[in-house]
């Protein structure tokens, strides 16, 4: 086999496996904060997902996130130690994939050559991305304390949706409360 064609084969392949975005999850806090002193939450709203079933898989996969570090969900009227608000988004990212199948390359002398030609084809894909970006903050001080957020491509499949939103939820808050003891 030619070594363009390998070349060739090895791009193609290389196209078709990596995907546009994959999942990022990054997480910023106050360092002076001292978490340990919060233990109550309520929602405020912030930019909710445009689809009610997924604004409710969201807010129960941070809800449960929330649960599991012991934080307790209470009304706006009984003073929560914590407000948690988060904004949804979803944005179309345009990838545009080139497949060449080359030629070969042939001969070139003084009265002329010859060579192969090659074909090339474009492919243009249309892959939605969202963002799920989570605020939590101090009500009494009116003070930002924690934000995480998380981007990944979505699924045209709902099951697929709701296990991204869990695993993103997952990851932001794996280190939920941070640990600020000093060393």
């Amino acid at each position: 086999m030619k070594p363009r064609v390998i070349a060739s084969t090895v791009a193609i392949l290389l196209a078709v496996s990596i995907p546009a975005v994959a999942q990022k999850v990054t997480v910023d806090y106050d360092k002076a904060a001292s978490f340990s002193t919060y233990k109550t939450y309520t929602w405020k709203e912030g930019t909710p997902a445009k689809n009610p079933l997924m604004q409710q898989r969201i807010t129960d996969a941070i809800e449960k996130e929330l649960a599991a570090k012991g934080f307790m969900k209470v009304n706006a009227e009984q003073n929560p130690d914590l407000v948690v608000i988060y904004h949804a988004a979803v944005d179309i990212e345009t990838q545009i994939n080139t497949v060449s199948m080359g030629g070969y390359s042939g001969f070139y002398g003084p009265y002329g050559g010859y060579g192969g030609g090659g074909s090339s084809t474009t492919y243009v894909d249309k892959i939605p991305v969202g963002t799920l970006r989570v605020d939590i903050g101090d009500p009494k001080n009116k003070k930002l304390l924690w934000q995480g957020k998380a981007t990944d491509n979505l699924s045209d499949k709902p099951e697929k949706v709701e296990k991204t939103i869990n695993k993103c939820a997952e990851k932001m808050f794996k280190n939920f409360p941070p640990d600020l003891k000093k060393k």
